[in-house]
């Protein structure tokens, strides 16, 4: 396929931009949105006023994060139909329902109780209050939850058939979407999504710790946080286990490109620390690694639940090998011959039907649908576009895991020094927790690079790669705009921020009168 290769590449680099400045944003309102309810549920069971100030300040800070983190995301949203029109095009039909629920039931919720949950402390009931603050965090989870269906069914299409006559994928099944792939992607995106909620105000109570101020609000916070970030990580342990199963299943790719594999084996293990050689390239007689060390056996049971059991490498997935059940898996090559005869079929499809040939309809439909799961692999050049970029995916889920291990050994040493009354005075601990917030982010960030770079060059997983995705526009337009989109979300970054920062040194003293 001759694609404008700049056009591709700064449509990917300026949706990426969009992507990762919204996720700035998204996991600290589903983290702190928690912690905050459950702080409220304190001040509910309890009457202690002390905790009906603590949930307030946190709600100031989840407000202007909550506001922010909406503009982002209507941005994100919008480009789907400006920079990758082929994409919503072909698979509109599908995609567009999940995004369609999450407007009209989470943005109703948290549009309707977030009013409630700021400006009606002492308009309406303690218990009606209570719920609106949890109505808001779960249309928040709801939100996230469509989000993430969507998200989902583009690296696990399921539910849906394609129509020759529209040129179009349709929904067939619309339960069939919250597949398990589905659900295991919700559940371990939004309790990950509590380490970086624990961590801010974990790092934020250290800070009036640090100034000697509001001892008690800052002890009583850490409290809460802590527990919600070490049972947000075990939580989140679990269900990465079952994500990376399924990646096994349906993304074997991405699983090579996670753990440096290019020749599967049996038993193959688990590669805990690793360097990779920056030579290694596709069917090549370099090592994979300059230096490795691995779990004997763990990625075969991590994968198929089975010690011995035969995982697939990079080269295995290029040339095609013997699966577990004894079938064949093709090699790249032949899906690439595979999607061409399915593109050929649908274009001798739309000659037959204009022509109003029924002999020639039927054969080219057939044609079609034997050929269809191999559809994207007709847009490719070579077996070695198939690949994603490894050493990115690599190190990235790395960098994930071993800050998630980090967090969970700080939250635990926090809680029993807290628990002991010592944190107070371990001023380095509190430094320690104030500068631990942005490797919070940059734990929550290297997820989705995992999640998303390990599964290019796909839009749809093996139905439509990023260059067959784009919209038919100028290189020059997408260009433009992503400087404009990187100084305008940088502005409200830098803006967020400094808002935060401000409201954080007024502290909980002051209280705002969007509250009384």
């Amino acid at each position: 396929m001759n694609a404008d290769v700049t056009l591709i590449d700064w449509s990917r680099a300026q949706f990426a931009l969009t992507a990762m400045y919204h996720w700035l944003f998204v996991p600290l309102t589903l983290g702190l949105g928690v912690i905050m309810a459950i702080m409220e549920s304190i001040y509910y069971k309890t009457g202690k006023e002390k905790w009906k100030r603590t949930a307030k300040f946190w709600m100031k800070l989840f407000g202007i994060n909550f506001a922010i983190g909406v503009a982002t995301g209507i941005i994100l949203e919008f480009e789907f139909g400006t920079n990758w029109s082929n994409y919503s095009w072909f698979v509109g039909d599908i995609f567009g329902a999940p995004l369609a629920i999450e407007g009209i039931i989470a943005f109703f919720m948290e549009a309707t109780f977030i009013a409630v949950m700021y400006f009606g402390w002492n308009k309406v009931s303690k218990g009606f209050h209570l719920s609106s603050t949890w109505l808001v965090v779960i249309g928040a989870t709801i939100s996230a939850l469509w989000i993430l269906v969507a998200n989902a069914w583009m690296q696990n299409p399921v539910g849906m058939t394609f129509n020759p006559d529209t040129v179009r994928n349709e929904m067939t099944d619309f339960w069939a979407l919250i597949s398990p792939f589905a659900v295991d992607k919700f559940c371990h995106t939004v309790i990950s999504s509590w380490l970086v909620g624990s961590a801010f105000v974990v790092g934020v109570s250290a800070y009036f710790l640090l100034k000697k101020r509001e001892t008690e609000f800052a002890l009583d916070s850490i409290r809460i946080a802590v527990i919600t970030g070490t049972l947000g990580i075990v939580l989140s342990v679990i269900t990465g286990d079952s994500s990376g199963h399924l990646i096994a299943q349906k993304q074997p790719m991405k699983l090579a490109a996670m753990e440096g594999l290019y020749d599967g084996s049996k038993g193959a293990g688990l590669t805990a620390i690793g360097i990779l050689n920056p030579a290694k390239e596709p069917n090549d007689d370099n090592e994979a690694f300059l230096l490795d060390i691995k779990i004997p056996k763990m990625l075969s049971f991590l994968a198929n639940r089975d010690f011995e059991s035969f995982v697939p490498g990079v080269n295995d997935l290029i040339n095609g090998y013997t699966k577990n059940d004894g079938t064949i898996e093709l090699s790249t090559q032949e899906k690439m011959n595979r999607g061409k005869l399915a593109i050929t079929a649908l274009s001798d499809y739309s000659k037959a039907k204009e022509a109003k040939d029924e002999t020639a309809l039927v054969d080219a439909q057939k044609r079609l649908d034997d050929n269809f799961p191999y559809f994207g692999y007709g847009y490719f050049d070579s077996p070695e576009d198939a690949v994603p970029n490894v050493p990115l995916t690599f190190y990235a889920f790395r960098i994930m895991v071993c800050l998630a291990g980090y967090f969970f050994v700080l939250f635990i040493f926090v809680w029993i020094v807290n628990h002991r009354r010592k944190f107070e005075k371990m001023t380095w601990l509190q430094w320690v927790c104030l500068l631990s917030i942005p490797l919070a982010y940059i734990t929550s960030q290297a997820g989705w690079i995992v999640a998303e770079v390990g599964r290019q060059p796909w839009a749809i997983q093996d139905i439509l790669p990023v260059q067959a995705a784009v919209s038919d526009i100028s290189a020059s337009s997408v260009k433009t705009t992503f400087i404009i989109f990187a100084v305008l979300l940088t502005a409200l970054f830098i803006a967020e921020v400094s808002i935060m920062v401000k409201q954080i040194k007024l502290g909980p003293a002051v209280e705002d009168e969007l509250h009384k």
